[in-house]
């Protein structure tokens, strides 16, 4: 007991030392847990020893992983995600396995060629999946792109299970077989054992569909958070279970599950109950897979591990390249596509293992392939922010190789400077109130998209003199500024007051920082950007909770009063922490006051008039 409790310690600490490090460092979580690993385990400082051990416990993160991407995939949209499932998974798992299999046959029979061709194939859905995440890249393009094809291939991990003891060249000794602690199906003939597997399938599909709504209905009415807990666990862990006594893959039982659940009333309570557990296995088993590197065998086979990496990387990008432009992968997005799966995924051990049992593969030959696995997810977050820094370093040259648009306006009163989400509907406001503005963006790309709406805009740096100049500054009557960049903001606002001293200004700040930085200038005229927004969402809620829409628009016409006039009072103290909250707290509290009064207040009916209905009408 407490060689688990002093081993669990070893873990956690090391996960709390190294994860805010290497975020710190730019290097993401992933990347901490690895170094994490390494510098803990047996052939580093040896804080842990048995890692396999282990690792048997953390692959249950990954299990759990899935568990929570079914949950999250309803099946019409599985139904709708079929092609680039089929297709582009299938693609890179078939091409993967036909040209690695192809280059091992040079030294290896055939069998444990195609074996070790079919391995390397997959991918890491846990890395993968955990850094698209961090990096905000899971609803983009390529983000679904390669999320169908780590879809495919764990879904893959089943037939690859099933086959694998087919290619059996091997003889193995004693210990080779390991029957189920529960029940061995391997002792049933074939046809019963498909029988069994096919029932395991079904009775997962009919608990999700039918049986988990009334169970989870019962426990949510005793109110107790922590049997709620207990019972998304053991739903996991079971059929997880499940899966193991017939010989399936734990994480396709329960990545089943949760496709039946995603229409489940029941689906973000279990999401929120199993998200922790799940974090901190997958942060133990990353752990693990950077304590499983062998220093010992890669400095005794440097050339050999390296050739196998770089190979290993090499060939499945060429491959992904191929398949992303075979499925029309946007280009600028193939790279993405390409780096995020070019590394050898976490069922590799498993399958290794279960090949070396069965008599697939020799230890000689499995040992050198796991640690070249290891190295390449270990490289994937590196290749990430390779990708990024090049990718960042590509936009900008290629913003800087597109020349501003040339502009030749005068007569115009309005220069609109921005176009983003805001500029936009601003720019359809005074379209439409007969203001025609010269609209000014530095966003290619939302130039080029607005171009094709019909919109009249240019593409350029407004903080250029020239370009100011070009758009009809010394005619204009008022510049618009809607850009995001505070910093950007105002220098354009110090290049405008000192060439252009009569345009009138009116701003946009994302919040009341960027307010107080814009009185700096002395502008008065300055819009918080969801200042109004919130306003009218208040108004409605207020509605919705039956107070008199007259009175919900006086209370927000109040509100918008007391917050404008309290705006120069608090600037007065914005560099001044103590006082500022000690003001800003007495400002509210007087408004709050205020507002409660005029709720309550008996007001005039005539005042409400406007909302009466018109009995003719």
């Amino acid at each position: 007991m407490e060689y688990f409790l002093l081993q669990l310690f070893i873990f956690l600490a090391a996960s709390a030392i190294a994860v805010p490090i290497a975020k710190r460092l730019g290097l993401g979580s992933v990347l901490g847990y690895l170094i994490a690993g390494m510098i803990i385990g047996p052939f580093g400082i040896s804080l842990i020893g048995d890692v396999e051990v282990v690792m048997h416990l953390t692959e249950f993160g990954v299990v759990m992983m899935l568990f929570l991407v079914g949950l999250e995939l309803r099946p019409s949209m599985l139904w709708q995600m079929r092609t680039p499932i089929l297709g582009m998974g299938g693609m890179q798992v078939v091409l993967s396995s036909i040209v690695m299999a192809a280059i091992a046959l040079w030294a290896l029979p055939w069998q444990q060629a195609l074996a070790i061709g079919l391995i390397l194939s997959l991918s890491s859905t846990a890395i993968v999946l955990q850094t698209l995440k961090e990096k905000a890249l899971m609803n983009t393009a390529p983000g679904r792109s390669v999320f169908s094809v780590l879809l495919f291939q764990d879904l893959a991990v089943i037939p690859m299970l099933a086959f694998m003891p087919l290619l059996a060249t091997l003889t193995l000794g004693d210990d080779g077989h390991h029957g189920s602690v529960l029940f061995d199906i391997n002792t049933l003939p074939a046809y019963l054992q498909v029988i069994a597997t096919l029932l395991a399938v079904v009775g997962i599909l009919v608990l999700g569909r039918y049986a988990s709504r009334p169970i989870f209905r019962a426990i949510a009415a005793t109110g107790v958070r922590e049997i709620f807990v207990a019972a998304a666990l053991a739903l996991v862990v079971g059929i997880s279970l499940l899966m193991t006594v017939v010989g399936l893959s734990p994480a396709l039982g329960t990545f089943l599950a949760g496709v039946v659940l995603a229409d489940s009333e029941y689906r973000h309570e279990l999401e929120s109950d199993i998200e922790p557990f799940k974090g901190l296995l997958l942060g133990v088993f990353f752990i693990s897979i950077g304590a499983s590197l062998n220093f010992s065998l890669i400095g005794d086979n440097v050339a050999l591990i390296a050739g196998l990496t770089a190979g290993l990387i090499v060939i499945k990008w060429l491959i992904l390249i191929i398949t992303g432009k075979a499925f029309k992968v946007a280009k600028k997005d193939r790279a993405l596509f390409a780096v995020a799966l070019a590394q050898g995924g976490e069922f590799a051990f498993v399958l290794f293992q279960f090949a070396k049992v069965n008599g697939v593969l020799g230890a000689e030959t499995v040992e050198p392939l796991i640690s070249a696995v290891a190295i390449s997810m270990f490289l994937t977050p590196l290749m990430f922010m390779a990708y990024e820094k090049l990718a960042i370093s590509k936009d900008d040259t290629q913003l800087n190789a597109r020349e501003d648009d040339t502009i030749n306006h005068s007569g115009h009163e309005v220069i609109l400077a921005g176009f983003g989400r805001l500029g936009t509907d601003l720019g359809r406001f005074l379209i439409s109130a007969g203001v025609k503005p010269v609209i000014i963006d530095h966003d290619s790309t939302n130039v080029d998209v607005l171009r094709k709406l019909g919109y009249e805009v240019y593409y350029g740096d407004i903080t250029r003199l020239d370009l100011l100049e070009a758009a009809g500054a010394k005619e204009a009557k008022l510049l618009v500024i809607t850009i995001g960049d505070i910093e950007k903001s105002t220098t354009l606002i110090e290049l405008v007051r000192k060439h252009y001293p009569h345009l009138k200004i009116v701003v946009n700040a994302d919040d009341r920082q960027a307010s107080f930085k814009l009185m700096e200038l002395n502008i008065d005229h300055i819009r918080r950007e969801t200042f109004g927004s919130a306003l009218a969402l208040g108004q409605d809620a207020l509605q919705q909770l039956g107070v008199d829409p007259y009175e919900a628009y006086r209370l927000a016409r109040i509100f918008r009063k007391k917050d404008e006039e309290m705006m120069p009072e608090l600037y007065k103290w914005h560099c001044e922490e103590e006082h500022y909250i000690s003001h800003y707290q007495q400002k509210h509290a007087e408004l709050e006051a205020l507002m409660t009064r005029d709720l309550h207040a008996d007001n005039d009916e005539l005042d409400k008039a406007w909302t009466a209905k018109n009995p003719s009408l």
